[in-house]
C-alpha cells in the first residue's frame, strides 16, 4: 500500500454524512471500509469502487463492532482512520422523552461510538498510529430546547473523546472530535434518524407540536454542504496534526464563541464567592 494512503473505517455510512465522508477519502485515493445496519445499501448509496469494502455494522452490537474490525483487517491490513459518525436523534422535552428513549439514545450515539472504538484500538495500538475521529455536534458543548436526551449522549462524547486523546497518545493514536453545527444531512429525516417523543403531557403539547413543526421545516434548509465537511475532515486527516476539536460550520463557530464568552461572565459574576471556597490558612 503507499504509504500515503490510509485506511479508512467509517460507521453510519449508508446515508447522510456518511455517504460523503466515504466518497472524498476514496476520491483522495485512500481506501475505506463503510459500515451500516444494510452492507448492500451502503455500496449502492456510496457507488462501486476498487477500494471499498461495504460491511454490515450495528453498532449497538460489540460482537458486530469486532466483525467489522476483523473484515477490515482481512481486507485492507491496517486500519488508520475510524471515523465514529453513525448515530440518530431523541427529539423532545424531557418529560416527554421515555426512559426507553433516553437509554436508546445512548445506547446508539454513545455506547455505539465506544463499541466500535473498542474494537479498533488493538489494530492501531498494535500499529503504533492511528487516528480516532467522532462527529459529536454543536449540540455537545451547548445545550438546548428539545434537545435533552440528544445533547446528554453528545456531551458524553465530548468528554469521552478529550480524555481519551491521553490513553492513547502515547501509542502514536490522535483523536479528533468534530461539532458541525446545522449541515443538510438526513438527521432531521423523520423515521431514519429524527425520533418524536413517546410520552404526551398535556403541559408540553403545545410547545412539543410548535418544536416538531419547526424542526421539520428545517430539513434541507441546512446551512452547512455535507460534501464540503466531508473534504474538510479528509484534509484534516491527511495533515496527521488533528486538532483535539473541529468546530464545523460558521453558525457553530458563532454558538460556541458566545457560549464561551457567557461562561466567561458567569465566572466573572461570582468570581469573589468561588475563590473564597479554599481552607482558611
Amino acid at each position: 500500500m503507499d504509504t500515503n494512503t490510509k485506511v479508512w473505517l467509517i460507521t453510519g455510512a449508508g446515508r447522510g454524512l456518511g455517504i460523503d465522508i466515504a466518497q472524498a477519502a476514496l476520491a483522495a485515493g485512500h481506501s475505506v471500509v463503510a459500515t451500516g445496519r444494510d452492507a448492500d445499501r451502503v455500496e449502492a448509496a456510496i457507488g462501486e469502487h476498487e477500494n471499498l469494502l461495504a460491511v454490515a455494522l450495528d453498532i449497538t452490537d460489540p460482537d458486530a463492532a469486532t466483525a467489522a474490525t476483523l473484515a477490515a483487517v482481512d481486507r485492507f491490513g491496517r486500519i488508520d482512520v475510524l471515523v465514529n459518525n453513525a448515530g440518530n436523534f431523541y427529539a423532545g422535552y424531557f418529560e416527554t422523552i421515555s426512559p426507553d428513549q433516553f437509554r436508546a439514545q445512548l445506547e446508539t450515539n454513545f455506547f455505539g461510538p465506544l463499541n466500535v472504538t473498542r474494537a479498533v484500538l488493538p489494530v492501531m495500538r498494535a500499529q503504533r498510529s492511528g487516528q480516532v475521529i467522532t462527529v459529536t455536534s454543536t449540540a455537545g458543548l451547548i445545550g438546548g430546547e428539545f434537545t435533552a436526551a440528544y445533547a446528554a449522549s453528545k456531551f458524553a462524547l465530548e468528554g469521552w473523546m478529550e480524555s481519551l486523546k491521553y490513553d492513547v497518545e502515547p501509542f502514536g493514536i490522535s483523536t479528533m472530535a468534530v461539532e458541525p453545527g446545522f449541515f443538510r444531512t438526513e438527521l432531521l429525516v423523520e423515521g431514519a434518524s429524527t425520533i418524536w417523543p413517546e410520552l404526551e403531557i398535556e403541559d408540553y403539547a403545545e410547545r412539543t407540536a410548535r418544536t416538531i413543526e419547526t424542526w421539520k421545516s428545517m430539513n434541507g434548509q441546512q446551512a452547512g454542504d455535507p460534501r464540503k465537511l466531508a473534504e474538510a475532515l479528509v484534509t484534516l486527516s491527511d495533515t496527521d496534526k488533528l486538532p483535539l476539536r473541529f468546530v464545523a460550520g460558521a453558525d457553530a463557530m458563532g454558538a460556541v464563541e458566545l457560549n464561551l464568552a457567557t461562561i466567561g461572565e458567569q465566572i466573572a459574576e461570582n468570581r469573589g464567592l468561588s475563590a473564597s471556597l479554599a481552607y482558611d490558612a
